[in-house]
Order: C-alpha cells, then sequence, then structure tokens
C-alpha cells in the first residue's frame, strides 16, 4: 500500500514593498492589505545612520517616518543645551505625531540610537494618505496617544527614581522595540538619555552587571536575564506594559 506524500503546507510570504523589502512597521502591517498597498507606495524607504537627527527642537517638521527596524529617542532639550529622554519609538510606531493634527514645528529632538530603517513621507502626502486611507488615520492617532502615555510616565520616573532602576526600565524598552538581547550603547549615550552624569550610568550598569542582569562593555550592553532584570526595574516599566495590554484589548473588543 503507497504511503501519502507529505505535503508541508506553505507559509504566507511576509508583506513587502514594490521593491522586495520587507516591511516591519507595526502600523503599516495592521492595516487592509489594500490600504497597506496603497500607503507604501507613496512612501520612500530610506536608511538611518547612529545618532542622526530626524528633528530638532522648534525645527519645522519636513516628513513623517514610520519605523521599519532600529530605535528612536525623543529627547526634551533645555535652554541650556541639556537633554533628556522622554519617549522611544521603534518598529511600532510613527515619528511626526504633530502633523498628524496639523502642527509643523517640532517641540523634541528625535535621534536614532543604532543604524535602521524607516519609509518617510513627506507632510503633504501624510495628509493625503490619511484622507484615503481611514484605517491609517485611526491608528496612527492611536499610536499617538501611546507615545503620549509613555512620555507621561517617563517623564515621573525621571524625577521619582533612582538611576539604578530607570536604567533597568530603559533597557527593557529599548529591547522590547529592537528585539535583540545585544544593545549598542556608550555609557555616555545612556548618560544623555537618563539625563544624568556618566559616572552614575557607570555605577548602576556595575551593579546590574555583577547580579547578573547585564553584561555591558565600552559600546554595547547585554542582557543576561531579562525576568530579573524587570524584576530591579522601576514599576513604570509595567505600568507602561498594562496599559499598552489594556488597550490592546479594549479595541479588540466589538463596539
Amino acid at each position: 500500500m503507497l504511503k501519502k506524500a507529505f505535503i508541508r503546507p506553505r507559509l504566507p510570504k511576509p508583506p513587502t514593498d514594490g521593491e522586495g523589502k520587507l516591511i516591519g512597521n507595526r502600523i503599516l502591517l495592521s492595516l487592509t492589505s489594500e490600504e497597506c498597498k496603497k500607503a507604501v507606495s507613496k512612501l520612500e524607504f530610506v536608511r538611518l545612520k547612529l545618532h542622526h537627527v530626524l528633528y530638532e527642537a522648534g525645527e519645522i517638521i519636513k516628513s513623517g517616518y514610520f519605523i521599519n527596524s532600529g530605535l528612536m529617542s525623543v529627547l526634551a532639550v533645555q535652554p541650556d543645551g541639556k537633554s533628556v529622554e522622554v519617549g522611544l519609538i521603534g518598529r511600532e510606531g510613527f515619528v511626526g505625531s504633530p502633523l498628524l493634527v496639523g502642527f509643523r514645528s517640532s517641540p523634541t529632538r528625535v535621534v536614532t540610537q543604532g543604524d535602521g530603517t524607516a519609509y518617510r513621507c513627506s507632510a503633504e502626502v501624510l495628509e493625503q494618505l490619511i484622507q484615503q486611507c481611514p484605517e491609517l488615520g485611526k491608528q496612527l492617532h492611536r499610536f499617538a496617544h501611546r507615545l503620549a502615555m509613555q512620555t507621561t510616565q517617563i517623564a515621573a520616573c525621571n524625577r521619582l527614581h533612582d538611576v539604578e532602576e530607570r536604567l533597568a526600565r530603559w533597557i527593557l524598552m529599548s529591547q522590547d522595540r529592537i528585539q535583540s538581547d545585544h544593545l549598542p550603547l556608550t555609557q555616555e549615550f545612556l548618560g544623555q538619555m537618563l539625563g544624568t552624569r556618566r559616572s552614575s550610568v557607570t555605577v548602576s550598569a556595575g551593579i546590574l552587571q555583577k547580579a547578573g542582569l547585564i553584561s555591558h562593555t565600552r559600546g554595547s550592553v547585554t542582557i543576561l536575564n531579562r525576568q530579573k532584570l524587570e524584576a530591579a526595574a522601576c514599576d513604570c516599566y509595567e505600568i507602561v506594559q498594562r496599559q499598552l495590554r489594556d488597550w490592546e484589548i479594549e479595541t479588540a473588543k466589538p463596539l
């Protein structure tokens, strides 16, 4: 009796743009196939280099960016030049939220924390796409609220918690967006992100490393034990994650 040959089921192909590049941005991937194709056809694929400034605080926003890979820092900049991070954006999001409501200047500096990619569009093209693609507009506004919630919590975190807890929270948030245990970061850059002295970051990173949570060298941080790192982080990480989960559940419920 002949045995039937096993036929391996075909897996769906990952979504790609017109040039065959993989689409990683979750806002674009959340759209219907028709809306996604329409939107991507109007976007320009760009590569972003480490420490590239997308916007400077107070400058005109010429383009919006659907982040495809990499990590962007949103920084509040003071008149004396000092800055502190108030937001993180990865492939879950969009850089240029003021454009959604007609504002054209940036209240913050946005800088890349590593090499990445994005789909870019002008302010005019974004306005047209929102009119033509209602689901895109809804998803962009939802992300803007997620970012605002994150920014509020990070502002509280920067005021209330010590450097060690904030560093653990920051590493977790970065890993969530980069999807890698290895983060290419210098202690000087971490100090700028956390709004503290480099020496304070060195001490805090040393404590986390001695506890076996991370390994850090001069230019990189590697996560060794995420579960313990979550326990070492302040409550702000879980507060943000819980709210994101609640909103996910709420939007999944039928009206």
